[in-house]
């Protein structure tokens, strides 16, 4: 049993709603975790963060382990007191830079050796030290176990290789957690878009005994249409009373096929790094503010959500921030682009809940797609 009991309080086919209980809050699922890399949300501060409605934020390991170094944020008081987050954190374990940083990285059965991107200093991480830094000294909430990561398409071999040698880590990361009461810990299942592979995965997870589990190895270049294929089977391999976590996804159009799915958990950089771009997310897709067209637009992006950034500024006079590249113009977007995700979030809970996520679902996908002009 769980120290974080996960409860459901609705379901609609595969979908679900419901709260998974820790000791810094509720978080209500399906929830989106905005990214905050370096222990910031890139733009905005907590208190905007938290405004949106989220629940819970993701932090890095590898980023943090290099600057300020994991040790330097124990001495702090962890990570939630270095910057200010009262509520859950989940760390990644650095095993998304095993993939992003290949050319730096060196991978063995023992370890991950990597050459920093900042300075060029040599780091070795291990199963048992990216729980180390992840659980003991950053102080997260939901740690996750190392694994490593392939692209998509690979060789089946190397998809192969890359699952067995994370569930071997995942062991090893489940023996250096141990028991704890106030922390969780979530396994990763890899196998590519190979539905065996992603069934061996899962039953050697289960077999160790996680907290959570995380659907790894996908939004890594396979593609939308292969995603979901992946996701038509695999989070039901998993327990259906424990979350269930999709990493690195995504946008609007892929976490709506995902809860439809089973899924209960996601992150992505997209809000912010959009938000950076000039680009707002909408009901009706993306819109860009770069475009001429927004010059003399009066309206506010948004006056449905319950954000400053979405009611409270003209797209004009966003238009005008962004190509004047005022940093203001930056904050305003990604707060919106936040506040826009975690209202997509009440809406599925809402329409999972009340039994028409089938309807929503399909008139948010015509509205998603890209040959509406905007």
């Amino acid at each position: 049993m769980s120290v974080f009991p996960f409860s459901l309080s609705a379901t609609d086919g595969a979908a679900r709603t419901g709260v998974l209980s820790t000791p810094r809050g509720d978080i209500r699922t399906p929830a989106f975790m905005p990214v905050g890399t370096a222990g910031t949300v890139k733009a905005l501060t907590v208190d905007q963060v938290a405004a949106t409605g989220a629940d819970i934020l993701l932090g890095n390991t590898y980023h943090l382990m290099l600057r300020p170094t994991a040790e330097r944020v124990k001495r702090l008081g962890g990570l939630h007191r270095f910057m200010r987050w009262e509520k859950p954190i989940l760390t990644d374990s650095g095993g998304f830079q095993v993939m992003s940083l290949a050319k730096i990285a060196k991978v063995t059965e023992e370890s991950v050796t990597f050459q920093s991107h900042i300075d060029g200093s040599r780091h070795v991480l291990t199963p048992e030290r990216s729980i180390e830094i992840q659980a003991d000294l950053l102080g997260s909430d939901i740690v996750m176990q190392l694994d490593e990561l392939v692209p998509l398409p690979s060789d089946e071999a190397r998809v192969a290789e890359a699952m067995r040698r994370s569930a071997r880590w995942g062991e090893r990361s489940k023996a250096a957690f141990g028991a704890r009461d106030t922390q969780a810990l979530f396994g990763i299942q890899q196998g590519g878009t190979s539905q065996a592979l992603r069934r061996e995965s899962a039953d050697r997870l289960q077999a160790i005994g996680f907290d959570g589990y995380a659907l790894g190895g996908l939004a890594v270049g396979e593609g939308h249409e292969a995603m979901c294929e992946v996701l038509d089977y695999a989070p039901g391999m998993m327990p259906a009373e424990r979350p269930r976590y999709l990493m690195g996804v995504g946008k609007p159009i892929d976490i709506v096929e995902a809860v439809a799915r089973g899924v209960d958990m996601f992150d992505c950089v997209l809000p912010t790094r959009s938000g950076r771009h000039g680009q707002a997310w909408t009901w009706e897709g993306p819109v860009n503010l770069k475009n001429a067209r927004f010059a003399d637009d009066d309206s506010p992006l948004d006056d449905t959500i319950a954000c400053p950034a979405s009611q409270d500024y003209s797209r004009a006079y966003l238009h005008h921030l962004v190509k004047s590249e005022e940093i203001l113009g930056q904050v305003l977007l990604s707060w919106h682009n936040l506040a826009f995700f975690q209202a997509l979030m009440d809406e599925l809970c809402a329409a999972i809940t009340e039994g028409r996520l089938g309807l929503f679902r399909a008139r948010f996908r015509a509205r998603q797609s890209p040959s509406r002009s905007r």
